[in-house]
């Protein structure tokens, strides 16, 4: 253990105190005040055998002396220790109606004082032994575990570490020191960090870190200084996600055209940046195999960010998606919880918020949201918006059918495709909201001339 200094000791609170004299072995320490304990730790420190002894209350005059009492009262005594003295002194002395003490007294009165405290002190004695024999043997009160691991680490130099972050599901991550493979110099980051940073996976940041406990196998990260260059203060500062003014989408994706199904999406349910689609079907309508094409389609553009997040599909889909140009964020089985997908769909949510905030357009693809909780799955789907003088989410999810507040319905055919054949586009059940933001002139003819065809 460090050796401290009597000022780090002065400013410790009594509990990290505690859990210092219980790492240096001092017996009693609970019973010692702050100044007296201090003094302790800084003797045991400088190589004495033993730890100083508490102090003893030093005796005062009345202690065992009798009380007056009113005439014609009773007289009690305090204590035993010293009576020997004090009944030679009373012997043959008048208590005011002619009596003296009696002989018995006095010879009862020395085996009193000599034996009875023996008994007690080797009582107290074996007790005190018993006590720190099982105390011993028991683990220590996690409370002085973790208050020994602040005062160790408030003491020992800090070392400042630069990586790249890596976020985990669960909301926490690591300092990648060699990105991007992981070694035992990584180091952890609170998902409070996180959250209070507003970090993505692949941002830099710089901060001292404390070393890792007996318990812990990493180092953690003590504050974030710096992110991507820039101080966290000025990151923390930025405004709430939910806080920012939002726009309808006015900036269309370029699906391409190579592809049938993606050129006849881009006319009959355009969507932009900021657009929360909904691709709706039956069972075995191709809604899993669309998603999956705008998610390629919309990764080969740089500028943007693609989040995909496979919630209760198919084992089989989870390995298709494994050797896709894209890589899923999260990918859960049909087999997962209900809760297991809400927080798994919060967590890739609360990245592309993240990224909006500092400018940056993410695009999020979810598969699928019938299995959430139906309020997880709005909170999913209304967290898509294009930020005025800023960045955007965009949320393409699949489900069986609308949730309310689409802003683009791609409804899917009602029968199943056949084996090898490209999903079917009911063009009456889909449209997307103020089309005219997103197409020019030319393109609303022509929705309006497809949309006359589907009717008839």
């Amino acid at each position: 253990m460090t050796v401290l200094d009597r000022s780090v000791l002065e400013e410790s609170t009594l509990a990290d105190l505690h859990a210092i004299a219980s790492e240096l072995s001092i017996d009693g320490y609970r019973r010692l005040r702050k100044g007296d304990l201090i003094e302790t730790i800084l003797t045991r420190q400088g190589g004495e055998t033993a730890a100083a002894a508490p102090p003893q209350p030093a005796p005062t005059e009345s202690a065992g002396r009798e009380e007056d009492v009113p005439a014609g009262g009773s007289r009690r005594r305090r204590g035993r220790r010293g009576g020997r003295g004090r009944t030679a002194d009373r012997a043959g002395t008048d208590d005011g109606e002619g009596e003296v003490d009696a002989p018995p007294e006095e010879s009862a009165e020395p085996h009193d004082t000599v034996q009875e405290p023996s008994r007690r002190s080797h009582r107290s004695r074996a007790g005190r032994e018993e006590r720190e024999s099982r105390s011993s043997r028991e683990p220590r009160d996690e409370g002085e575990a973790r208050a020994g691991a602040r005062v160790r680490g408030a003491v020992e130099e800090q070392e400042t570490v630069q990586g790249t972050v890596e976020l985990l599901p669960n909301g926490s991550g690591f300092v990648r020191v060699s990105p991007p493979e992981p070694s035992d110099e990584d180091v952890y980051i609170s998902a409070a960090q996180v959250k209070r940073c507003e970090l993505v996976s692949g941002d830099v940041v710089a901060g001292p870190r404390r070393a890792a406990s007996r318990s812990e196998r990493f180092a953690s990260l003590v504050r974030i200084d710096t992110v991507n260059g820039l101080p966290a203060s000025e990151i923390a500062d930025r405004g709430r996600f939910d806080d920012l003014p939002a726009q309808f989408p006015s900036a269309r994706f370029d699906l391409g055209a190579a592809d049938p199904v993606l050129k006849a999406l881009g006319l009959i349910a355009p969507f932009g940046r900021g657009s929360r689609v909904a691709i709706t079907g039956g069972a075995w309508s191709g809604k899993s195999r669309l998603l999956r094409k705008l998610a390629e389609a919309i990764a080969a553009q740089p500028e943007l960010t693609v989040l995909v997040a496979l919630t209760g599909v198919r084992p089989e889909e989870l390995g298709d998606w494994a050797q896709a140009p894209v890589t899923p964020a999260v990918a859960l089985s049909l087999t997962a919880s209900v809760d297991a997908q809400d927080n798994a769909v919060e967590m890739v949510i609360d990245q592309a918020r993240r990224l909006a905030v500092r400018g940056t357009h993410a695009v999020v693809a979810i598969d699928t949201l019938d299995g959430l909780h139906p309020l997880s799955a709005r909170r999913a789907l209304a967290s898509a918006r294009s930020l005025r003088d800023g960045g955007s989410v965009t949320v393409i999810a699949t489900s069986s059918g609308p949730l309310g507040g689409e802003t683009t319905v791609i409804a899917l055919g009602t029968a199943p495709t056949a084996p090898g054949s490209e999903p079917v586009i009911d063009i009456a059940a889909s449209g997307t909201l103020r089309p005219e933001l997103l197409l020019s002139a030319t393109g609303l003819k022509a929705l309006a001339k497809e949309r006359a065809k589907a009717v008839k």
